[in-house]
């Protein structure tokens, strides 16, 4: 897709853009104005620079300990937050005198899970043996000595420095976060008046106009209400930068016309060619050479499949056929396919067994030192003592066995055929396992070394088939992806000439996608699949204005954008929090259309006024402020909790409407023998905050972030 559109670019003119580019570089080289330390500044914290090499340097690490988990974005922001983290510590960890030794740092590398549960570090009674972590390390450290930058075991011991990099602040940071906490401690006396406070029980009467007396139409906001909210509440509604795009996504596939000449095409290899004397699938003998002269796009897998496991649309025909029949070619899975039946077989679908293991050095999740030759003479002396001996099979396998089927005998139990011929299962013992008889006992190799399999019952035998297939994947013509190609380059150019996007749309039905509020470092774009970096990039660029257009190439097709809206960073607009904030402000509205018809001094005159009726309420709590036959009204509740006996309060909002009050009595809550429970309970809750710590230290840092400059 990406070189047949490079190719219709003009040479003459990517030439000149080339030599620009690089007169350019020369200009800038020779008359910079001394920034290059910011090209090579992923950012900085308090003045301090997180330097491009370092940042990439923890960023591989991070990606390969992730394993493939994360996506890029996910990956940089870890990093990034780590860094962060770090930098705006360290000046309070200077001040807190805070150091911590070698050891406390050691101690906390091997309570790591990794170390604790691998048995690669356990000794010959299943316990933790630190001396086998050191030499892991030792060797790991050796193995990179000399080595290029970049290589495997370069790269792993970097990334095992990073990692111990990252305990070490760990440690220091929780030593911090422990002395803080020290500082948050809570008298019996505090835990005494929080118990009194929460638990006093108030009763009062009261007056409920709710909000739902005054209709919503009756309520006019203007676009100053919806501002003065926003500047009254400045903190909370701080927004980061964003952009929003309009978009159409082309995707390229195949014709009805594509399809059917590569059908057509694949039938041809039914029968032999008589014009090049080759051999077609019918007859051919040798299938693995057949494959490969027919250039198939898929592997053709040579093990037994149960008929609920073929295709749909030809199971029943395979299942049907004799040996040397052909079926096909028929549509599966974005393919066009022939196969070619070359055995039929019943089989169980599932099989009970049990093994012993000898791993040798270099096989799958070994840590034996034998080589493969001491292995083979191994399993070989082993094989002839249990052969013949389910006992002696059994006892060997409890002490020869280092897997999880020691202390069982060597049994595995009963596999199915489906979890036999998973990625989580070993092809080879699976093939053993349900291509022979109960009752037989052999050795078999596999990735993680020799095994003597048994196998000890089989079940549900039903009718099974080996197919050799032959594969066409279902791919456009360069005809056809031309089409989508002009389609995709008319619409950018009606776009860039001014139409609307949405008449466009309408007119040449297309369908429309709208990805809304995206960060300047996001590498996805909502609707599309995978890693869409370069369409952020772009909507991002300072040339890039709302109304621009752009045509992208992306996997299987093509992207015309159009980018529909620009947030700035800092305090949300009214478009932006219009929606979350307007039932705030009609409830405000009609709250002061409440209270200008409160004048009356008791609550009879006010009920009276309002239309309502005055109501009681008793044994009210702070713990629990619950009105009876209105809901949960912690604000009126805590109005009931500090006002004055028979004095009538009047004009307070509440969640769902406006509310005047009068107490009658408030009555204290027994005495307690202990309030340690109290205390402890208020103390939990203040130390909690100390998680804000971080939040707040960052937020008075000076925190540059260049990253969108660079990725």
């Amino acid at each position: 897709m990406a070189v047949l559109s490079k190719i219709r670019e003009k040479t003459i003119v990517l030439i000149g853009v080339i030599g620009l580019a690089l007169f350019a570089f020369v200009v800038q080289g020779a008359f910079g104005n001394g920034d290059s330390a910011k090209v090579d500044s992923v950012g900085e914290v308090n003045g301090e620079t997180i330097s491009r090499s370092d940042f990439s340097q923890r960023l591989e690490a991070y990606k390969t300990n992730s394993r493939g988990k994360v996506s890029e974005s996910q990956a940089m922001n870890s990093v990034w937050d780590g860094f962060v983290r770090e930098l705006v510590f360290k000046e309070q960890l200077e001040k807190a005198g805070i150091v911590v030794g070698e050891k406390e740092v050691w101690e906390s590398i091997i309570s790591l899970p990794y170390f604790q549960n691998d048995p690669s570090f356990q000794n010959e009674l299943g316990l933790f043996d630190e001396e086998k972590a050191k030499e892991f390390i030792a060797t790991m450290r050796d193995d990179a000595v000399g080595t290029k930058v970049g290589s495997n075991e370069s790269q792993r011991w970097a990334n095992w420095l990073a990692s111990e990099s990252q305990i070490r602040q760990n440690v220091v940071r929780t030593s911090y976060n422990n002395l803080v906490n020290a500082g948050l401690g809570v008298t019996l006396e505090e835990g005494k008046r929080d118990y009194f406070f929460a638990n006093e029980n108030v009763t009062a009467q009261y007056v409920y106009v709710p909000y739902t007396t005054i209709a919503d139409s009756l309520i006019t906001l203007t676009t100053g209400d919806y501002k003065n909210y926003i500047n009254k509440n400045s903190n909370k509604y701080q927004v980061e930068e964003s952009r929003s795009l309009k978009y159409v996504k082309f995707d390229v596939v195949a014709s009805d016309e594509d399809k059917k000449e590569i059908k057509d095409n694949l039938a041809t290899f039914i029968e032999d060619d008589q014009k090049f004397g080759t051999k077609g699938m019918k007859n051919a003998t040798d299938m693995a050479e057949f494959l490969d002269q027919s250039k198939s796009d898929l592997g053709s897998s040579d093990i037994f499949v149960f008929k609920n496991k073929l295709p749909k649309v030809v199971a029943e025909e395979i299942m049907n056929a004799n040996v040397g029949d052909v079926v096909g070619p028929y549509e599966d899975n974005g393919y066009y396919k022939l196969s070619k039946v070359t055995a039929l077989q019943k089989m169980p679908d599932s099989v009970q067994s049990r093994h012993i293991i000898v791993p040798y050095i270099g096989t799958e999740r070994s840590t034996s030192n034998k080589t493969k030759e001491a292995a083979k003479k191994t399993v070989d002396s082993i094989f002839k003592l249990v052969r013949n001996s389910s006992s002696r099979f059994a006892k060997i396998a409890d002490k020869v066995n280092s897997d999880g089927t020691k202390g069982k005998g060597g049994e595995i139990g009963w596999v199915s055929y489906d979890a036999a011929f998973s990625p989580n299962f070993d092809e080879d013992f699976a093939k053993y396992l349900f291509e022979n008889r109960k009752g037989d006992v052999q050795i078999v190799e596999t990735k993680f070394g020799y095994h003597i399999i048994k196998i000890d019952g089989q079940k549900n035998f039903q009718n099974t088939v080996q197919l050799t297939t032959l594969s066409r994947q279902i791919i456009p013509s360069v005809n056809t992806e031309n089409k989508f190609y002009q389609n995709a380059e008319i619409f950018a150019s009606e776009l860039s000439k001014g139409e609307n996007f949405d008449d466009l749309v309408e007119k040449f039905e297309y369908k429309s996608s709208l990805a809304n509020k995206m960060k300047v470092l996001n590498d996805n774009v909502p609707g599309l699949v995978g890693n869409q970096r370069q369409i952020v990039r772009w909507a991002f660029e300072n040339s890039t204005d709302i109304g621009s257009v752009k045509r992208f190439d992306i996997d299987n097709g093509y992207v015309v954008a159009t980018l529909s809206a620009k947030t700035a960073e800092g305090l949300a607009t009214v478009a932006d929090i219009a929606g979350q904030i307007k039932l705030l402000l009609i409830n405000s509205k009609k709250a002061e259309l409440i209270k200008n018809k409160m004048t009356g001094t008791t609550l009879e005159e006010l009920a009276k006024e309002n239309s309502t009726t005055v109501e009681a309420v008793s044994n009210v709590t702070l713990s629990s402020p619950t009105i009876s036959g209105v809901g949960s009204e912690p604000s009126v509740v805590g109005a009931m909790s500090n006002a004055t006996r028979g004095k009538v309060i009047k004009g307070i909002d509440g969640q769902k409407g406006v509310f005047a009050i009068e107490v009658i009595s408030k009555e204290a809550p027994a005495e307690l023998d202990n309030y340690s429970s109290f205390r402890n309970r208020l103390s939990s809750k203040i130390k909690s905050r100390s998680t804000q710590l971080f939040d707040a230290l960052k937020e008075a840092a000076d925190v540059e972030d260049n990253r969108a400059n660079i990725y």
